[in-house]
């Protein structure tokens, strides 16, 4: 039976799946931090090559490719961060790598946008980023590619560019923890589920943008991901 609720639930953010009419409906988002070893350094920071480390944004962050979102308040340093997402399509919990690969429903390209300036001020403090990462509408998620449908992955392009300028170029096969390892870590701290998705981290070349620009990023074989940055409500 349905509760009764005092005022309405909000709408349950979903994303769209290559040849399929349904969407794909956002459970939640974790994300990998300091994945790729060039980053980490432009960043000042040392990759921890024991495990990966994660935060979370809330599924309601969740905005579809194309949009035009409004420069978030209490920022001066909103970054863009291009990164490859999993997408979980069975459950999983303390599995191994060959179960993780089976869990993956499928991949898709995506923008972890940022408040730079406020995760910086948290690190430095040692406190959580949650006002650096979890942004409004700071979860870019282009349509979804069933795992069926692609390559391994490896050596494909991952890059971005703001108003048509290649900001990040790397290559899939540059993570320090791949796909099967990520899903695999993460299953011994959480039940995995269908719905979930999972930002695997971003390239070195991270950067500013304005009110006004345009941001388009993509992965070879993966349908590519785009943001125009509107001005500040």
């Amino acid at each position: 039976m349905t509760k009764a609720t005092l005022f309405p639930n909000p709408e349950w953010p979903s994303v769209p799946v290559k040849g399929e009419a349904a969407e794909y409906p956002v459970h939640r988002i974790f994300c990998v931090g300091r994945n790729y070893a060039a980053h980490a350094a432009e960043m000042g920071v040392a990759v921890d090559r024991e495990a990966p480390f994660y935060f979370t944004k809330s599924a309601l962050m969740t905005e579809q490719s194309g949009a035009t979102v409004p420069y978030p308040p209490g920022t001066t340093n909103f970054h863009y961060e291009m990164e490859l997402v999993i997408a979980i399509g069975a459950p999983i919990f303390k599995g191994d790598t060959e179960a993780a690969a089976k869990a993956i429903y499928g991949y898709a390209s995506g923008l972890d946008m940022t408040r730079r300036d406020l995760q910086l001020a948290a690190r430095a403090k040692q406190r959580p980023w949650d006002l650096g990462k979890d942004v409004e509408q700071s979860a870019v998620i282009a349509p979804i590619t069933k795992v069926a449908d692609y390559a391994a992955i490896g050596p494909q392009r991952i890059h971005l560019e703001v108003n048509g300028e290649i900001r990040q170029d790397a290559k899939l096969e540059d993570l320090i923890w791949k796909v099967e390892e990520i899903v695999s870590h993460l299953s011994h701290y959480y039940h995995l589920v269908p719905g979930d998705l999972i930002m695997t981290g971003t390239p070195a070349g991270v950067g500013a943008v304005v009110a006004g620009d345009v941001i388009t990023g993509g992965i070879d074989g993966l349908a590519p991901v785009s943001l125009n940055v509107g001005a500040a409500e």
